[in-house]
């Protein structure tokens, strides 16, 4: 059954933009993982500093073995951009319509 991965990220003072950026090519790398089912990037409507990132994966397995597949170089623009260490938590999902 699916999971997700669920991240909260704020950007450092001015970096919004290289935030979103590293986001939206860190979903373009996760998403040729094997067990990858799918990335959102979205940015929070009331803070533009604050984005939340999803991941869809075939199982948390898959998720903790992505590592293995992901580039080092593709967390470094990330760690940049990032004003401290994201929230995260698995989901499960109970219903989707």
């Amino acid at each position: 059954m699916t999971v997700a991965r669920h991240y909260i990220m704020t950007a450092k003072q001015g970096g919004s933009a290289q935030l979103e950026t590293a986001l939206s090519n860190l979903a373009d790398a996760v998403r040729k993982v094997p067990g990858s089912e799918g990335v959102e990037l979205l940015r929070d409507a009331g803070d533009e500093h604050r984005f939340v990132f999803i991941e869809k994966w075939e199982s948390i397995a898959a998720h903790k073995g992505a590592g293995d597949h992901l580039a080092k170089e593709a967390l470094a623009p990330l760690r940049d951009a990032i004003d401290g260490p994201p929230e995260g938590c698995y989901l499960d999902y109970l219903k989707t319509v």
